[in-house]
């Protein structure tokens, strides 16, 4: 009976631990590995998805922002010419308010998409649709301003020119009627101082004088107004006094009120029509009297007269 021996013997080993893999798990390990090498490709291609859409991403929050920006310069550049268009019109104000409330939304914006975009791009084609009306109308009313002003030079050159026919035409009717006037007035010539007694005798020596009359005669002139005229005589002593009554009347001349010694009123015909005139008084001396006529607002003629 072979001894049987103590330790590790080799040969003793169970065979089955070092048997080959079995079909079954070898087709189990090359499931694992095809799934594990799917899911490496799933990986990949999602990263690599990720990243496009990353820098698909990227490149539209750039063409968002370019897009951004480009609104604010055309709003900004807007609210520069409706600023410049400004004057007191209500519907450039209300567009100009329109643009900065745009420009505001603009700068508080955080979240950015294409539809808000395009909306604001259509909110700043209309601003500039009305911004081209009102160049267009400003044209128009410039157009028509500068018509207007030539049209106003000529009709004030045609004004000036009536006007100044119209002066002229003043001037020769003022001219004219100025001549009528003096060609009117009725003139006193032949003027006469006589010294009268009590009896209405004419004595040589004025110191006996009760009385003095003067005598004249208004001249025939046919541009006069014939009818009743009230003449007015002054009778001016050597000594420079008006000779006067007690009740001191008097008259209107150019704005003045003047003493008379004696007035009378006469019809007149455009005929020469002789006058005398009296005035009563005593203690006359001798020298030069002057004599003045007035008649309806005129002097109509005067004389110096040497009296003894």
């Amino acid at each position: 009976m072979e001894e049987k021996k103590y330790g590790y013997d080799p040969a003793e080993e169970d065979d089955d631990y070092y048997d080959e893999p079995s079909a079954e798990q070898d087709k189990s390990i090359r499931g694992y590995r095809i799934v594990i090498g799917i899911l490496s490709v799933i990986l990949v291609a999602i990263s690599l998805l990720y990243f496009s859409i990353h820098r698909e991403q990227m490149r539209d929050n750039q063409l968002l922002a370019a897009d951004r920006d480009s609104i604010q310069a055309g709003l900004n550049g807007l609210i520069l010419e409706y600023d410049s268009l400004r004057y007191q019109n209500d519907s450039i104000a209300e567009s100009l308010t329109k643009a900065n409330e745009l420009v505001e939304q603009l700068k508080q914006e955080r979240r950015w998409n294409y539809n808000k975009m395009r909306q604001y791009e259509k909110e700043l084609g209309s601003l500039r649709t009305v911004m081209r009306g009102y160049i267009r109308q400003i044209d128009s009313l410039n157009t028509l301003n500068k018509k207007l002003i030539t049209e106003n030079v000529g009709y004030r050159k045609e004004i000036s020119s009536a006007n100044l026919r119209a002066d002229m035409a003043e001037e020769r009717s003022a001219e004219l009627e100025n001549k009528v006037k003096v060609g009117a007035v009725i003139r006193a010539r032949d003027i006469r101082l006589t010294a009268l007694n009590n009896n209405g005798r004419e004595v040589s020596r004025i110191k006996n004088a009760d009385r003095l009359r003067v005598d004249f005669a208004l001249s025939a002139n046919e541009l006069a107004t014939p009818g009743n005229k009230a003449i007015y005589v002054r009778i001016t002593s050597p000594d420079g006094y008006v000779l006067t009554t007690e009740a001191m009347p008097t008259f209107e001349f150019e704005g003045s009120a003047l003493s008379y010694s004696a007035m009378r009123e006469v019809d007149y015909q455009n005929a020469d029509l002789e006058v005398g005139i009296y005035f009563n008084s005593s203690g006359f001396a001798p020298g030069t009297y002057k004599i003045e006529l007035y008649m309806e607002g005129r002097m109509i003629g005067s004389n110096d007269l040497a009296m003894r």
